[in-house]
Order: structure tokens, then C-alpha cells, then sequence
């Protein structure tokens, strides 16, 4: 059976297995407690059609995708709840049903480094699950959201039947790893006009023409997923309107994707004073 605990804040999942007789159980879902002030969500079914097409999971043979759904632990999110604390020992892995999670680090000086942002589709938390270390970084929902959680066990137990178990989560892995470089890439090689231009650029659904798109979470968020300071942030978006880029609170217009492109690509040096 799984004994699901929230705690004071009334916001984590602790999983404890307890044995049986023959073989092990779990619970096959855990809800917000009643009572709990949350907006809509995704129904049930809508939930495990997103989790089957994450990168964990697409690749598994469909017995493995049912052991795993039966499984899971399901929650539900409001913005700015904890999902665990850094240094809290993993459990689970994690994967992002709808809404946005981000990953961070508190400095020594108290300051918030936020290390990735997640959304629809997404896993987290692989590598640390399966050792039960803690958590290197923190987790909170940015939006309100509904997150899948893997009992880590399970995945073991699984992973010694068939480890294409384990290339899955390897290549769930090493995406979070590529993604990373990709950010120290941008940090080192990119103004931060540049970073910003880029960021609206993956919101886009076309690659030419222009687009309107809605910035998915708060310019704070977006400063601190980018590496910059907020006022940097609107340095950043005072210079992309000289390539055609207007910033209306939560919505960005951009007249010529292409144009915004070139400027994401160009040479930094040529930068620094537009």
C-alpha cells in the first residue's frame, strides 16, 4: 500500500512502502486534501493521455506505460506550492501534466536561482530518484498545475525486468543535460537582449511572419530562467522593438520572426549597443 503525508504546508508527497505477504501495492492516486481552494483541471483521462507522450515514457513498450499510470501518484498544484524542498530525499520522478514548474537553489545569501522551468510533457528528478539522494534544488508550481509522480521503486523494480527502462530514463537524462549546456551557451555566448529574443522565439508556433504570444509565467520568473536581473529584463525588451518586438504586460508581439531570428543568432559584439 502507499501511505501518502502532506505536511504542515500541506504541500509534499511522501511515498513509504510498506511490504506485503506477496509482492507490493500502491495506491493507484493521491488528490489535494478536501477542502483545498484550486482552480480546474485536466480530468483523469486527459492526464495520462499527456503523461503516455512525455519523453519518459513515449518510448516504452504499452505493458511498462500501464504498470507505471496504475502506479503513479497523482496531484494537483496550486501556483506557488511546493512540490519538495532541496536536501528533502528523493523519492519519485516527476512529470509535468499541465501548467509550469521551476527548479531552484537557494544561494547563502538567500537568493533564489532558478535552474529550469518545465511544462506539459516534461520529467524531472530521474537521476536522483533512482540513488534516493536528496534533491539538489527545490521544485514549486509557477502556475497552477497538475504533476504526475512516479514511485521510484516501481521504476526499479521494472528496470531489473527490462532495462529498456533505464534507456528511457537515460535519455530523459541526458535531454536535462543538453538543456543545461544550452543555457551555460547562452549565458556565455549571448547578450541578454539576445536570451529574451530567443525565449520568444521557442513560444512561437511559426518560423516566419509575425506572432502574438503569451509569456507563460511572470517577468520575474523570466529574468531569473535567463540569468538576468528584473531591471535587466527590461533593458532586454526596451532594445528588441528596434527589431520589431512590443511587450504589452503579459503579451509579446513580434512583427517578423525572421528578423528577431537574426538578431538572436548575430554576432554578440554587434550587440551590445542595440
Amino acid at each position: 500500500m502507499t501511505i501518502v503525508k502532506f505536511t504542515e504546508h500541506n504541500t509534499m508527497v511522501h511515498i513509504c512502502r510498506l511490504c506485503h505477504s506477496v509482492g507490493q501495492g500502491w495506491t493507484n492516486r493521491a488528490f489535494a486534501p478536501a477542502g483545498s481552494n484550486r482552480g480546474i483541471f485536466l480530468s483523469h483521462e486527459a492526464q495520462k493521455a499527456i503523461a503516455r507522450q512525455s519523453l519518459l515514457l513515449r518510448s516504452l513498450p504499452e505493458q511498462h506505460v500501464e504498470t507505471l499510470l496504475s502506479h503513479a501518484i497523482w496531484r494537483q498544484y496550486d501556483r506557488g506550492e511546493t512540490i519538495f524542498l532541496q536536501e528533502e530525499t528523493a523519492r519519485a520522478i516527476h512529470v509535468v501534466l499541465e501548467g509550469w514548474v521551476k527548479l531552484f537553489r537557494m544561494t547563502p545569501t538567500g537568493a533564489e536561482a532558478v535552474v529550469s522551468v518545465f511544462t506539459r510533457g516534461d520529467s524531472f528528478g530521474e537521476a536522483v530518484a533512482l540513488r534516493n539522494v536528496p534533491y539538489p534544488v527545490s521544485a514549486e508550481a509557477v502556475s497552477a498545475c497538475d504533476v504526475m509522480h512516479i514511485p521510484s521503486p516501481i521504476l526499479i523494480s521494472l528496470m531489473k525486468e527490462d532495462p529498456e527502462i533505464g534507456i528511457s530514463i537515460l535519455a530523459a537524462t541526458f535531454t536535462h543535460l543538453h538543456s543545461l549546456v544550452a543555457q551555460l551557451e547562452q549565458l556565455k555566448a549571448q547578450t541578454g537582449a539576445q536570451r529574451v529574443a530567443e525565449f520568444l522565439l521557442n513560444l512561437c508556433d511559426s518560423d516566419k511572419g509575425g506572432c502574438d504570444v503569451a509569456l507563460p509565467y511572470d517577468k520575474m520568473l523570466i529574468a531569473g530562467r535567463l540569468g538576468m536581473k528584473p531591471e535587466s529584463l527590461s533593458r532586454a525588451f526596451s532594445r528588441l522593438k528596434a527589431v520589431g518586438v512590443k511587450i504589452n504586460r503579459n503579451h509579446a508581439e513580434i512583427s517578423d520572426i525572421a528578423l528577431l531570428r537574426d538578431y538572436a543568432e548575430s554576432d554578440p559584439a554587434e550587440n551590445w549597443g542595440r
